[in-house]
């Protein structure tokens, strides 16, 4: 017997739930990959944070731009191996030539940027999706990372960035675009890719 129900056969509405239903597995599982991405990104800046506050404090900033230079690399390694997921810092003023924004990664960033022109917190700011990549599906995430005060030695405004620093910048990044930054602007991201 086929019914009606405010407009929709009783056959349709079971086909309806049906495809509903058969959604919600697809929902949770990206929740769970959303989730999985969002904890590993928010816990390798701060890593990174707490070794360049450590070296700040031994050597002054000119040193930690060092090991910014050599740990920051090590550590998204380190935490790409221990997660299965691809983890780099990119720019669109980047300052390690390996930091260049991908396609999906630069509109990421220049959403970021009108996000937080209109209003939103730069700290809060990700995108997540499934991409298809060359006929391959990788998921993609990315969190907005801004300028804290400790960042300002490094990438601020020329009067913030003393002599020592710039020099040592100029040596080890010779083609370096990340300065010029103000507290609280949006200074790059933390980009995270994993095959589905």
């Amino acid at each position: 017997m086929n019914t009606h129900i405010g407009g929709l056969s009783s056959l349709a509405v079971v086909a309806l739930g049906t495809l509903l239903t058969a959604a919600l597995p697809a929902q949770a599982e990206d929740e769970a990959w959303v989730t999985d991405a969002r904890a590993v990104a928010s816990a390798v800046p701060p890593k990174l944070l707490e070794v360049l506050n450590a070296e700040i404090i031994k050597g002054g900033p000119a040193s930690a731009v060092g090991v910014c230079n050599e740990k920051g690399p090590q550590m998204a390694k380190a935490a790409s191996e221990k997660s299965g997921w691809a983890i780099r810092r990119v720019s669109e003023r980047n300052r390690n030539p390996k930091a260049v924004p991908d396609a999906w990664e630069l509109a990421a960033l220049k959403d970021f940027d009108q996000r937080a022109a209109a209003g939103e917190k730069p700290a809060t700011l990700e995108k997540f999706e499934l991409v298809d990549t060359n006929g391959a599906k990788e998921y993609r995430y990315m969190k907005a990372l801004p300028v804290g005060q400790v960042c300002l030695a490094c990438h601020g405004t020329s009067d913030k960035i003393t002599t020592d620093v710039a020099e040592r910048l100029k040596t080890l990044y010779p083609a370096d675009r990340a300065v010029g930054y103000s507290l609280g602007q949006i200074r790059g991201a933390i980009t995270l890719r994993k095959p589905v």
